[in-house]
């Protein structure tokens, strides 16, 4: 768990010091690809899903929480948001996700929830920590 963490805090502070003016955001290499505003969107969907799966393991197991990428970009207007916020809430939120896993009950970290759309498949929370950064980081590396 703490390479997760590491690797998160590290990404953060990344993130936060890009040259936010330097970096097209709005461009899209094709109407079917997200920018890297929207993808930044979605780093934010997959924050606020994840932190759920987080805090509910705490408490709770077995279920699932799943989402549709593609309708939630779309549904909250990244393209036409201010991207400043939009690294600020990213930002904010990885740091709340550090936080839950910094201080995670050791007696939950087996604790398994659900992250599929077909079959079940009952991650635990260790796992998905590490398979959220992963992802995050496969997709900041488009933006960095």
């Amino acid at each position: 768990m703490n390479l997760s963490i590491n690797k998160l805090k590290e990404a953060v502070k990344a993130v936060k010091q890009l040259e936010l003016q330097t970096v097209d955001w709005e461009h899209k290499e094709s109407p079917a690809k997200w920018s890297k505003k929207e993808i930044t969107g979605h780093l934010i969907d997959s924050a606020q899903i994840n932190l759920q799966r987080f805090v509910r393991c705490t408490y709770e197991e077995g279920f699932r929480l799943t989402y549709e990428q593609v309708e939630w970009v779309q549904a909250a207007r990244y393209q036409q948001a201010d991207i400043g916020e939009l690294i600020d809430l990213w930002a904010l939120l990885n740091l709340q996700i550090i936080r839950v896993l910094a201080n995670y009950p050791a007696d939950r970290l087996n604790s398994k929830c659900d992250n599929s759309k077909q079959e079940p498949n009952l991650q635990t929370v260790e796992w998905l920590a590490a398979d959220y950064v992963e992802h995050m980081l496969h997709h900041l590396k488009n933006i960095l």
